[in-house]
């Protein structure tokens, strides 16, 4: 079995903005190559592929692709996620399906392509949840459903995988990013909502990939000090 190397390389879901770019940046401040796969080219100079994972199958293939140029992968974070507010009798039916496509089956489907690789090199995974994972509201059961899936399937992983290769839930609160424009306003942060830096996020990313084979971090909840959907 190889050894593993930290960062060496990792495949990012969604790295292309957000919290998916901030760790893009933190992995190659580390010395770490990232991998991205998103819908949209990443703005730093990364290998890449550009997929839209909640078409499951291309996004297995995206994760081959990347494996086989890279050589090797030893981490994965699926940062990548959607959202449609609203209730559910006015979503409309395939938005509401796109949320759990992207934000669960895709991150399952991203993890299950890469487990070969990373099984190899005692990698680790980091999934990000969401304190909506943990807590439900109204209009959002779109976005609670596809994140307590995330939560449960982690959780699961995290017994399968013991021994073999590091799983960490990553649970971030509100975060200073483009995932809350083009809502309507009653669903963003209010002017006095403070917001997580997605910085602060990806620091704690690379705090998780990189635990040695012999220890690893669960979970890890990270919020603003007055974020109100947590606990």
């Amino acid at each position: 079995m190889n050894k593993k190397v930290f960062p060496g390389n990792v495949i990012i879901t969604g790295g292309s903005s957000g919290l998916g770019a901030a760790v893009v940046d933190a992995v190659l401040k580390a010395g770490g190559t990232p991998l991205v796969i998103d819908i949209a080219k990443p703005l730093a100079d990364v290998d890449h592929e550009i997929v839209d994972i909640s078409n499951t199958r291309q996004a297995e293939q995206a994760v081959a692709e990347l494996a086989k140029r890279s050589g090797s992968i030893e981490a994965v974070v699926t940062a990548a996620g959607t959202d449609a507010c609203g209730k559910l009798e006015d979503i409309d039916p395939l938005a509401w399906e796109k949320v759990v496509m992207v934000n669960l089956l895709g991150t399952v489907a991203i993890v299950r392509a890469a487990l070969p690789h990373l099984i190899q090199t005692q990698g680790n995974i980091v999934t990000v949840g969401s304190t909506l994972g943990l807590r439900a509201l109204s209009d959002a059961s779109a976005y609670c459903a596809s994140k307590f899936g995330v939560v449960g399937f982690t959780r699961s992983l995290m017994i399968e995988l013991a021994g073999r290769v590091g799983v960490t839930l990553l649970i971030p609160g509100g975060m200073d990013t483009a995932f809350f424009d083009g809502r309507d306003q009653q669903y963003k942060p209010g002017p006095d909502a403070q917001l997580m830096k997605p910085q602060d996020g990806a620091e704690a990313v690379l705090f998780a990939i990189s635990q040695p084979p012999t220890s690893q971090i669960r979970e890890l909840i990270i919020t603003p000090p007055t974020e109100p959907s947590y606990p």
